[in-house]
C-alpha cells in the first residue's frame, strides 16, 4: 500500500492550494480527483476574480487554474487523474478506483476538497433533454467550444446564473429571460448589471410550472409566485426556448467526511450537510481536514486560502514547521480571508435584508428587484461623479471586496479606502488621463469613462465590451441603457484591444450628450 504525508481528495482551487502549501514545506504530497483534466471548476471561470492582488483580483479563473498547476508541479505535487475515491476510512486510508482497478492508499493526514454538487429544482417537463444546469452550461461553452443552446432561460439569480447568463450571451446565445423564486436579485449587483445592459428581462418572485416539449425542450412557461413562493393562477408567461439552464444552488459533496466518522451537522448557511470544523478546516477526527465548498458554500478566492490554512495546518501536525511557523502563518491567512468575508454578502449576512451600503446610502431598489440601478437612483453613490473631459464613472453601489480599479488607475484618480468593500470614489483635484485601465481592470464591468460634453453636443462614452466580433471604428448603432432599452442612435469612434487588458476591450462610443450619464452598452 503506498503512503504520503498528505493525501488530497479533488485538485481543486482549494485542493491544489492545500497541496502547493503543504509540498512547498516538504511533505509528500498525492491529490487525486476524478476528471480527466485537473482544476476543477476553475477553468470554466472566464470571468475575472474580485477581492485584491493577494486575492488574484482581475485575474480570469482559468489562467489562477494554469497558475496553481504549474505551481503544483514545480513543488512535486503528485497528481493523479481519472480517479475516483469511493471510500475514506478512520485510520485515514482510502480506496481509489483508477479505470478497472482498486487500489488502497495510505495517509498521515487527509484533506477533502470534493467541492459541491448542483441543485435542481423539479417541475413539469424538468426531464427533458434541454433541461440542464449552470455547471453543465459552462463546461459545454468553456471547455468544449460548445453552444448549450440558442434560445435559453435562467433560473436563479445568484452570482452563479449571473456568470453563466453572461457567459451564454458572450458564446452568442440569446437568454429570453432570467428568472428567480426570490423577490431580490441574490448574486452581486454589478453581475446583474452587465447581464441587464444588454436587454436581458428580469422575473423575480417568479419561477417555472412547466417545461414544454415531447422528446426535447421547446418552451417554457413561468408564474409569478406569492410571499409562500406559492404560483399564482393567471400570471403565467410562455417563452420559446430549447434549453432551460438551473442555477439554483449548490451542495457540499460530504460523503466522504461522513464515511469516515466525522461529526456532521445540516446547516443550511453552510449549503446543507457539513462537518463540524475548527477555524482551519479540521474536522472531529484529528489530522483529516474539510476545505472549499466541502466544508461551506463560498467563492473560489475563499476556497484557496481555506486549502492553504490546511497545509500549514498538516505541516506543523506532521513536524514539518514549528507552533510558532504556524501561527505566523495563519494569522496572516486569516487576515486574508477575513478580508473577503466583510460587506453585505459575506456569510455572516446570509439571508438579512441590507438596506443600506456601509457608508449609508440606500441600495438601489430598481437593482434588486430588475437587475439594474434606475437613472434617479444612481447619483447617489459616491463613484458616479461630473467632470469637465473624459472622467471614470463607477457604478458600485454594494460592499464587494474588491479594488483592482484603485492599484490599475496610473494617476491615482481612484480611491476604495482602509476598508476593501468600500464603494470606490473619485479623488479630489485628480486628473483622468483616459487611458482606460481601470474600465479593463474592473472585475464587475461597472466602471466607464465619460466625457460629458465632448462638442457639437455630443458626449463620449467608453465602456468594457467583451464579445465578439467587435464592433468596428466608424459603426453606427445605439446606445442601450441600463436596463438595455434603446436610448439614441450611437457611432463608435474607438475600439481599443491591449494586452494588459486581457481581453476586456474598450469601446468608445459618440452619443447625444443629454445621454451620457444613461447610455452604458452598444449594439449595431
Amino acid at each position: 500500500m503506498k503512503r504520503y504525508d498528505v493525501i488530497i481528495v479533488g485538485a481543486g482551487p482549494s485542493g491544489l492550494s492545500a497541496a502547493i502549501e503543504a509540498a512547498g514545506r516538504g511533505l509528500k504530497v498525492a491529490v487525486f480527483d476524478e476528471n480527466e483534466k485537473p482544476g476543477g471548476q476553475l477553468f470554466k471561470q472566464i470571468h475575472k476574480f474580485f477581492g485584491s492582488k493577494k486575492h488574484r483580483a482581475k485575474i480570469r479563473g482559468f489562467r489562477i487554474g494554469e497558475e496553481l498547476l504549474s505551481e503544483a508541479a514545480q513543488k512535486g505535487v503528485e497528481v493523479i487523474l481519472n480517479a475516483t475515491v469511493t471510500g475514506l476510512y478512520q485510520d485515514k486510508e482510502i480506496v481509489v478506483r483508477i479505470g478497472d482497478e482498486v487500489s488502497h492508499y495510505k495517509g498521515d493526514t487527509v484533506i477533502v476538497a470534493t467541492g459541491a454538487a448542483e441543485n435542481m429544482v423539479t417541475f413539469p417537463g424538468w426531464t427533458l433533454p434541454g433541461v440542464i444546469g449552470a455547471g453543465a452550461a459552462q463546461t459545454m461553452m468553456n471547455l468544449h467550444g460548445i453552444q448549450p443552446g440558442k434560445k435559453i432561460l435562467m433560473l436563479g439569480s445568484g452570482n452563479v446564473g449571473l456568470v453563466v447568463s453572461f457567459q451564454l450571451l458572450q458564446a452568442g446565445c440569446e437568454v429570453v429571460a432570467l428568472v428567480d423564486a426570490a423577490p431580490r436579485v441574490g448574486g452581486y449587483g454589478v453581475h446583474a448589471a452587465k447581464v441587464a445592459r444588454t436587454g436581458v428581462p428580469f422575473y423575480l418572485s417568479h419561477t417555472i410550472t412547466e417545461a414544454h416539449g415531447e422528446d426535447h425542450v421547446t418552451g417554457v412557461t413561468i408564474s409569478q409566485v406569492d410571499e409562500k413562493f406559492v404560483p399564482i393562477k393567471g400570471t403565467e408567461k410562455y417563452f420559446d426556448v430549447d434549453t432551460i439552464c438551473m442555477a439554483v444552488g449548490l451542495s457540499p459533496m460530504s460523503q466522504l467526511l461522513k464515511m469516515s466518522g466525522c461529526k456532521m451537522e445540516d446547516n443550511p448557511k453552510r449549503g446543507g450537510q457539513v462537518p463540524i470544523i475548527d477555524e482551519y478546516g479540521e474536522t472531529s477526527v484529528p489530522g483529516v481536514f474539510a476545505v472549499g465548498d466541502v466544508s461551506g458554500i463560498e467563492e473560489a478566492s475563499s476556497a484557496m486560502i481555506e486549502g492553504r490554512m490546511a497545509g500549514v495546518c498538516v505541516a506543523e501536525y506532521l513536524g514539518y514547521c514549528t507552533e510558532e511557523e504556524k501561527k505566523a502563518a495563519l494569522e496572516e491567512l486569516t487576515e486574508d480571508l477575513e478580508s473577503l468575508r466583510q460587506g453585505m454578502f459575506a456569510p455572516s449576512n446570509r439571508g438579512k435584508k441590507i438596506e443600506k451600503t456601509d457608508e449609508g446610502i440606500e441600495i438601489s431598489s430598481s437593482l434588486l428587484e430588475k437587475g439594474y440601478v434606475a437613472d434617479d437612483e444612481i447619483e447617489r453613490f459616491p463613484g458616479v461623479t461630473h467632470k469637465v473631459g473624459v472622467h471614470p464613472v463607477m457604478e458600485c453601489t454594494q460592499n464587494i471586496p474588491c479594488n483592482p480599479c484603485q492599484d490599475a488607475c496610473p494617476k491615482g484618480c481612484i480611491s476604495i479606502g482602509e476598508n476593501i468593500t468600500y464603494l470606490p470614489i473619485v479623488v479630489d483635484n485628480s486628473e483622468c488621463v483616459g487611458c482606460g485601465m481601470c474600465v479593463a481592470s474592473c472585475s464587475g464591468q461597472a466602471i466607464f469613462l465619460v466625457d460629458e460634453d465632448a462638442g457639437d453636443g455630443t458626449a463620449t462614452v467608453t465602456i468594457p465590451y467583451e464579445f465578439m466580433p467587435l464592433p468596428k471604428e466608424g459603426s453606427k448603432g445605439y446606445g442601450l441603457s441600463r436596463s438595455g432599452e434603446k436610448l439614441c442612435e450611437a457611432t463608435v469612434v474607438s475600439v481599443k484591444d491591449m494586452a494588459s487588458f486581457d481581453h476586456t476591450n474598450l469601446v468608445t462610443m459618440k452619443v447625444p450628450k443629454e445621454f451620457a450619464m444613461k447610455v452604458r452598452f452598444f449594439v449595431a
